[in-house]
């Protein structure tokens, strides 16, 4: 089927309604913001998880749990809604998903239970991916000279709504209570909707295609592209070892000796802001073709993150730092994986970062699943030790990536 054939799936990006005439400067701070707000909704919950276990007399290890239901329906949203942007008009895809996105922010804030909070997570980390459709469309409107510097800048906008969600997060729930979180959430999404229907250009890949010949060229593309199998095992260390900390850091500066309250541990999320930063450098590495440099250079910074979380994880000075050196190693390393993945297949950009970000999920599953079992039956040294093995494998895979690099060039067959 043509659908499927990786020649065709390489063939030049099919023409827009948009043009080809690049990304303007108001068009790429709509598609940042739409992609921070878009993305944020998955995080508000992290520096949350204490107050929402204290409301319904929770275990530690069924609160971090809400991180590991967002992060299957994200997965699920990666495989069977990202690919819609290849299918469907981007635009009104957009819009659909903000508004559904929405009524499960809805539900997340009138949960009467855990059970409920468990099945909000699951349908709103399945309509974030519309942050990812984002992307993708920033990706197919740059032109190519471009497309480094722009997929950078947008994706500057989806660290900031990362970094903002834990710190909004924290000081709404400490002046009120964590259901306005997810209440006032669910009112930025809605305007993000509105906003994205009136700023963004209408966009649709050319070529008539059944939404089941879409999916199955998601396995065409994974055994067909050996680069984009190698940067999604790295997407799935990275964004494993992310999830580690994220996922239990509210309980360790919630305990002794630290004793945060909710609003505090929110500000640790604006430590990692040199991850935005990062982005914007690789971003432009990547154009210069300095993809391999960066890749190791990020994924050091994970592993030595990590082995000082296990060192000294009760020291201020050190975590912090720590912090700093884990989201500039995971969002630099993610950047640099993006920047690689989108030269593979131009009409089928949103299937490449299906797969890519399919990969990366599961790895945010095993890490959230793995720290709260963790951290629930040996405490913090058990959960640092996860990380590291997260960072260390993708360091010890990164060594060997210049030499990979020039046996795979990008759209070449295994």
């Amino acid at each position: 089927m043509p659908e499927t054939d990786p020649a065709s799936l390489a063939a030049p990006a099919a023409a827009s309604s948009s043009g080809r005439g690049g990304v303007s400067r108001r068009l790429a701070l709509t598609l940042a913001a739409a992609t921070g707000v878009a993305v944020a909704n998955n995080y508000y919950a992290q520096p949350l998880l204490e107050a929402i276990r204290r409301s319904f007399s929770a275990s530690t290890g069924e609160a971090g749990l809400i991180v590991t239901a967002a992060q299957i329906g994200y997965a699920l949203g990666l495989v069977f809604l990202l690919p819609l942007g290849d299918l469907v008009e981007r635009r009104r895809l957009v819009v659909v998903m903000s508004l559904v996105c929405a009524g499960g922010l809805v539900g997340y804030a009138a949960a009467p239970g855990m059970a409920v909070v468990f099945a909000a997570a699951v349908l709103v980390g399945g309509t974030s991916v519309v942050a990812q459709v984002l992307v993708a469309f920033a990706a197919s409107l740059a032109r190519p000279a471009e497309r480094g510097r722009v997929v950078g800048n947008v994706m500057s906008g989806l660290l900031l709504g990362i970094l903002l969600a834990r710190t909004v997060a924290g000081y709404i729930a400490e002046a009120s209570s964590w259901r306005v979180v997810y209440l006032v959430a669910a009112g930025a999404t809605a305007l993000i909707g509105l906003l994205s229907y009136l700023e963004l250009p209408a966009y649709r890949e050319e070529g008539r295609r059944s939404y089941p010949a879409v999916l199955s060229s998601l396995l065409v593309l994974a055994r067909s592209e050996p680069v984009l199998r190698r940067r999604s095992l790295y997407g799935l260390l990275s964004f494993g070892a992310f999830s580690v900390l994220w996922t239990t850091l509210a309980f360790l500066l919630s305990g002794p000796p630290y004793r945060y309250s909710t609003g505090t541990i929110g500000l640790f999320g604006l430590v990692g802001a040199a991850g935005a930063a990062m982005a914007q450098v690789a971003g432009r590495l990547a154009d210069r073709g300095l993809q391999a440099l960066v890749t190791v250079f990020t994924a050091f910074s994970i592993l030595a993150a990590f082995l000082l979380l296990w060192a000294a994880p009760r020291q201020l000075a050190v975590l912090l730092i720590a912090i700093i050196l884990l989201d500039l190693g995971c969002q630099g390393l993610h950047i640099s994986n993006q920047s690689e993945i989108y030269k593979l297949a131009p009409r089928a950009r949103s299937r490449v970062n299906a797969v890519y970000m399919t990969s990366y999920f599961i790895g945010g599953t095993l890490g959230s699943v793995g720290a709260a079992l963790c951290y629930g039956a040996a405490g913090w040294g058990a959960t640092a030790a996860l990380g590291t093995g997260f960072g260390g494998l993708a360091f010890l895979i990164s060594l060997g990536e210049r030499r990979y690099a020039a046996r795979h060039r990008p759209g070449q067959p295994a």
